[in-house]
């Protein structure tokens, strides 16, 4: 089966659960936003260059806060505030930033280019923004680790996108007659507050749960949707590109040095206390042979010998 089997019922069914989290926040940003930009354009051409560099950062603020909370919220319930969210996701909001003006000018290439290799692209960088906020990889990084999990499921990754650009032409649509009763100037406003605020929420939750359904594929790690409050999920190990065992220093073994080994110590510096003799291997015992010639030990006493000039002990007959 596939990774990414029922990724789509998984994101509806957090955004149903946490919508009020979600919306929340990408209300907020948005909001405060498009008041900023209407007070810019009441400057002229500067103020709406100005409003339009705000509205571009202000896209990429919500996409990295959305994807910090959907990372918070895999456990089953909702550890980060509002302002907790945003501040976790500020340091990534500028490589995220950086990240996606090289990505838009590679996909634009890519369109120009027959159309072919920008969509080979927008499939191939699809995690670029989850590997920079969850994971914490770097711009150029995050290029090469989403093309790496992307690879060996590219059709299944490139199929979901699909699916889901269709669901938002689709509520497109849908608003566009809702809202058509609306002046126009007010019916803009209204279209990119609203369409930002429910469309960003579901769109970071895909993103997100195809980067974790992916890095669990890759790891041989089975992949457990969000349950329940306090429910255990796995998380891939951070950075993404992690050494192995084998890059990590360790103790040295143990058990006795192999033969010779002593003899590649290097010379301790000054005169060594004596102490219990360090392991090693037992080294064979000299064979006997012919005692040498020398004081020998002491001998047990022995009654001295009664010859004829010794007197004989007390006592004696």
């Amino acid at each position: 089966m596939s990774p990414l089997t029922g990724v789509l019922s998984e994101a509806w069914d957090l955004y149903r659960r946490f919508a009020s989290h979600f919306l929340l926040i990408a209300f907020v940003i948005y909001v405060i936003t498009a008041l900023l930009v209407a007070l810019l354009s009441l400057a002229g051409v500067v103020g709406a260059i100005l409003g339009a560099i705000l509205s571009f950062a202000a896209t990429y603020v919500v996409q990295a806060s959305l994807i910090k909370a959907v990372q918070d919220v895999r456990d089953g319930h909702v550890d980060l505030d509002l302002s907790e969210t945003v501040r976790a996701a500020g340091p990534y909001i500028l490589p995220v930033i950086g990240a996606a003006i090289l990505a838009t000018i590679g996909i634009a290439i890519g369109f120009f280019l027959l159309i072919v290799p920008g969509l080979i692209l927008l499939t191939y960088w699809c995690l670029i923004v989850p590997f920079i906020v969850v994971a914490g990889a770097g711009v150029f990084e995050s290029f090469g680790n989403s093309m790496q999990t992307v690879r060996g499921y590219a059709w299944r990754v490139f199929g979901t996108i699909v699916l889901v650009f269709l669901i938002l032409i689709a509520f497109a649509i849908v608003l566009g007659f809702v809202l058509i009763v609306l002046p126009l100037w007010l019916r803009s406003f209204v279209n990119d507050v609203v369409t930002g605020t429910l469309v960003a929420p579901f769109l970071a939750l895909v993103a997100t749960l195809i980067y974790y359904r992916l890095t669990a594929a890759h790891a041989g790690q089975p992949y457990v949707p969000t349950g329940p409050a306090g429910a255990p999920v796995w998380e891939p190990p951070y950075p993404a590109a992690a050494r192995g065992p084998a890059d990590v220093p360790g103790p040295p073994p143990a058990g006795p040095p192999p033969p010779g080994a002593a003899a590649l110590r290097p010379p301790a510096a000054g005169p060594a206390a004596p102490g219990p003799a360090a392991p090693g291997p037992a080294q064979p015992d000299p064979a006997p042979g012919p005692a040498e010639p020398g004081p020998a030990g002491p001998r047990p006493a022995t009654p001295p010998d009664s010859g004829p000039g010794t007197p004989p002990p007390p006592g004696t007959p």
